[in-house]
């Protein structure tokens, strides 16, 4: 089925293109501030920059799944390779507002490819335990990639680098996969004998689905919104922000790699549940501490948010089966989309924030601190609600065990790992 098909490469390639993914989250992350200071924007302005990236990743994965069996990984991953590079390319020599709009936005599109090809090319080139083995390993790599990231990002600072120079780094894990890819055979798409489309779309009009819906984009935002920020909501706590966010995002990819023991014992609920808890508790410290308490916070906060993407994903697959994997896909362009939706919500808040301490006579560091604290107590919000949320999925879903058949740990455990 798959003669003359280097699946090494390949796979080791797709690895290359999610550590791309990684550093364009973490990097981007580390230079916010040097973008706000060179061309002069607003923490709100930052915020819709930053929306790009979560905008470009929905849109292109959800357009990258449809046509996957039609056009095959290649082409997919060729148009990631030029969204990549042109993303790169135009924010290193961006004029301005405008142009850091648009090239995060192909930066964006580019990950949302990566998504789109290697998850079903893995999944085709490999089978049974073997497929979740690889899978497993190739996400790995997105909080892999923002942990390499974000330790680059810091030494290339301390050596004085500069932000384009840290761009221009991110390149160098793009090229690589270009190189591992080109004239390579790739694997024919297996078509599914899944549900029809008609199908999918039915369950996914389930109060179940909708429910979970509307959890994956708080989860999502809790996730994303302290990480993108952290820098400018962080720099003044006394700890290094890249070096929280290279520890949180080391420790989610531990967590998600020996996720499959978890969720079979605490159940989907369980996990989703104890994460909001971890969650809140972490944003809530990092909104009230600083110095060297500011990495306990860090390890708290991984822990909550850790599981949350790939369980999400598979309560999908396993509570709403007949949503087959556009169901998984949508939920996951969903997170993305929320994150995008959010990010200049929250830029915003760093603004009044600022201004309403500025006028009460704080400057320098104590006003960047009072204010990136004030703006995490507004992010306690979103875990809060989850933990309502998800006590009521955990009810629900009791009350309909004796009619619905529970969820196979084994299987979500598998897709927590691919995920």
């Amino acid at each position: 089925m798959n003669d003359n098909i280097n699946k090494s490469a390949l796979f080791y390639g797709s690895c290359l293109a999610l550590i791309t993914t990684g550093f364009t989250f973490s990097i981007r992350a580390g230079i916010l501030p040097q973008l706000g200071t060179q061309f002069g924007l607003s923490a709100e302005q930052l915020g819709f920059i930053n929306s790009m990236w979560f905008l470009g990743f929905p849109i292109s994965m959800v357009i990258g799944g449809l046509v996957y069996h039609t056009v095959g990984p290649k082409i997919i991953m060729t148009v990631a390779f030029i969204c990549h590079t042109l993303g790169i390319l135009l924010t290193i020599y961006a004029g301005g507002y405008t142009t850091l709009l648009i090239s995060t936005l192909f930066i964006g599109i580019a990950n949302g490819c990566t998504e789109a090809a290697c998850n079903p090319m893995i999944a085709d080139m490999y089978s049974g335990s073997k497929m979740n083995k690889m899978l497993n390993r190739f996400h790995m790599w997105f909080p892999g990639g923002i942990l390499l990231g974000a330790l680059i990002s810091k030494l290339m600072s301390d050596f004085g680098f500069t932000w384009q120079g840290q761009m221009w780094f991110i390149l160098v894990p793009a090229v690589a996969y270009a190189f591992l890819f080109f004239g390579k055979n790739f694997p024919k798409p297996q078509v599914e004998g899944a549900t029809s489309l008609s199908s999918n779309f039915k369950a996914m009009l389930s109060p179940l689905y909708i429910f979970l819906i509307v959890c994956m984009a708080l989860t999502a935002i809790t996730e994303f919104g302290p990480g993108q920020w952290v820098e400018i909501i962080l720099g003044s706590s006394g700890a290094d922000p890249m070096l929280i966010l290279a520890l949180t995002a080391g420790l989610v990819a531990v967590l998600r790699f020996f996720a499959g023991p978890v969720v079979a014992s605490l159940g989907q609920t369980g996990v989703l549940l104890g994460g909001a808890v971890f969650s809140a508790i972490g944003i809530y410290m990092f909104s009230t501490v600083t110095g060297s308490m500011a990495y306990v916070a860090a390890i708290i906060f991984a822990l909550g948010y850790g599981y949350f993407w790939p369980v999400m994903v598979g309560a999908v697959a396993q509570r709403v089966p007949l949503s087959s994997a556009l169901g998984m896909s949508i939920i996951g362009a969903v997170g993305m989309f929320s994150s995008s939706i959010f990010q200049p919500i929250i830029g915003s808040w760093i603004d009044g924030s600022m201004s309403e301490y500025t006028a009460q006579g704080l400057t320098g560091e104590a006003l960047q601190l009072a204010a990136g604290q004030e703006t995490l107590q507004k992010m306690i919000a979103f875990p809060a609600i989850l933990i309502i949320l998800f006590s009521i999925l955990f009810f629900w879903q009791k009350r309909s065990s004796s009619t619905v058949a529970k969820p196979d740990p084994k299987r979500t455990a598998e897709l927590a790992g691919e995920y």
